[in-house]
């Protein structure tokens, strides 16, 4: 019965999503209203809230992943690997698998956050909150007595990183690469951005 539920949970949920994405490539992300989307997707206005408290979490309903997946990958790295190869390994995984989360979601996508300043602010708490789950979770590994301006400079740096590639992917979104330009190009921008860092952080928080 519980199973049932989280099922069911699960597929309001990405209901409430595809309608909402579809308005706002349609409508625009300032023009469609929260009560629309309800209306559309056949459930009440509370309902949409309960899933997404805010109508721009709606449009990053990858908000989680983005937010606390580099942390997971942090927290579930190999013996003998540093934090910032885990999360070379997973960015350029996420490539190979033609994950969406790592670039291609489209130009329609990228041009409503241009469009948006509404949309531009909560993406900029988003990826300040991603830093914020980093710095956390190399806290804990650390343990007492840890450098707390090494902890916040590595998360700055690694969180740094996966910003710049987001923007990367934007740029290379409305300069209308090829779908394998596309990667190719954003696969070469981490490898480089990543063996910047490596200095400094190729031998930090090895597990």
């Amino acid at each position: 019965m519980a199973q049932l539920r989280e099922l069911k949970k699960r597929q309001t949920r990405t209901t409430i999503s595809h309608v909402a994405t579809r308005m706002f490539m349609e409508r625009g992300f300032e023009r469609t209203t929260i009560a629309e989307i309800a209306q559309a997707a056949g459930v009440s206005k509370m309902t949409v809230t309960n899933y997404f408290p805010r109508k721009e979490d709606l449009f990053f309903d990858a908000y989680d992943e983005v937010v606390n997946g580099p942390s997971r990958t942090v927290a579930g790295r190999a013996e003998g690997e540093s934090a910032l190869t885990a999360l070379r390994r997973a960015y350029l995984d996420g490539i190979e698998r033609r994950d969406p989360l790592y670039g291609n979601y489209g130009p329609d996508f990228v041009r409503l956050i241009d469009e948006s300043p509404a949309l531009q602010a909560r993406l900029r708490e988003i990826y300040d909150q991603q830093e914020e789950a980093l710095a956390a979770t190399l806290a804990e590994e650390a343990g007492e007595g840890a450098s707390w301006l090494e902890i916040r400079l590595a998360a700055a740096q690694l969180a740094g990183v996966q910003r710049v590639l987001f923007n990367e992917a934007h740029r290379r979104l409305l300069a209308g690469d090829s779908e394998e330009e596309f990667y190719r190009g954003l696969a070469e921008a981490a490898r480089r951005a990543y063996a910047m860092l490596e200095p400094v952080l190729g031998g930090y928080a090895v597990r």
